[in-house]
């Protein structure tokens, strides 16, 4: 049987502030090692987004400017996307992405309506949050690590992609980072986060597949991640001290 998984990149000439391109050649690649052709849909600000044809869709992180146009332009498919998330379409949102997906986030002074597609919300203050970060998932054995640069603080109902070992994660209050709903995830983490992290692009495909092929979906073969590996645990040796 032949294996296709499309991948939905949403205004990547916007949002691409944190090598965001990194994550989609990090699915890619990881794909076409296993022979499973894969097709890169990139949709721009004008164009109509048909989510049914998608399986797996990428938001990067942009800034303010740029976060409110894809804001209000995906408030226009605003039901389509709702649908898509809640048939577990599988979404993977980074920075001002998964800020979007909330009820409101805040810039500067001004709060904005998120499209209210997930349960949480962002609120901003001066304070950056930066650095290195390593969170313990639930999804999987090894841990995540990324890199985190945000002044906004996110409060969320849904569980967390994540339980912060070491940084600050959505707020650094209450040790959560990011948050998970169905397939959807949202993360501050960034770059990129997939090519370090292989077994959470891993359970992004395997879950696409899943979705798309039921029962008939292929068990993804082992790749050799010695590399990616070793420069992970160069990042848990070095701050989870």
């Amino acid at each position: 049987m032949n294996y296709h998984i499309t991948i939905g990149h949403l205004y990547p000439d916007l949002l691409n502030l944190y090598g965001d391109k990194g994550n989609i050649a990090a699915l890619q690649k990881r794909l076409e090692w296993r022979n499973i052709s894969v097709e890169i849909k990139e949709f721009c600000v004008n164009d109509t987004i048909d989510f049914s044809a998608l399986d797996l869709v990428f938001l990067g992180g942009g800034s303010d400017r740029e976060q409110q146009i894809v804001c209000n332009k995906l408030s226009e498919q605003k039901a389509e996307l709702k649908e898509y998330i809640e048939s577990d379409g599988v979404l993977m949102a980074v920075c001002g992405g998964y800020q979007i997906l909330g009820k409101y986030y805040q810039v500067q002074n001004e709060t904005v309506d998120g499209l209210g597609l997930l349960d949480f919300y962002t609120e901003n203050k001066s304070e950056r949050l930066m650095g290195k970060v390593v969170i313990q998932s639930g999804l999987f054995d090894d841990y995540i690590v990324g890199f985190e640069n945000h002044g906004s603080r996110t409060y969320t109902n849904h569980l967390p992609l994540g339980m912060v070992k070491h940084g600050n994660g959505n707020n650094g209050e209450d040790h959560m980072e990011g948050v998970i709903y169905k397939n959807t995830i949202g993360t501050y983490l960034h770059g990129p986060l997939l090519p370090a992290n292989p077994k959470l692009t891993d359970w992004l495909l395997t879950k696409s597949l899943e979705r798309k092929y039921g029962q008939d979906a292929p068990k993804l073969t082992p790749l050799d991640d010695t590399d990616e590996d070793a420069a992970r645990n160069y990042i848990v040796k070095n701050y989870l001290k």
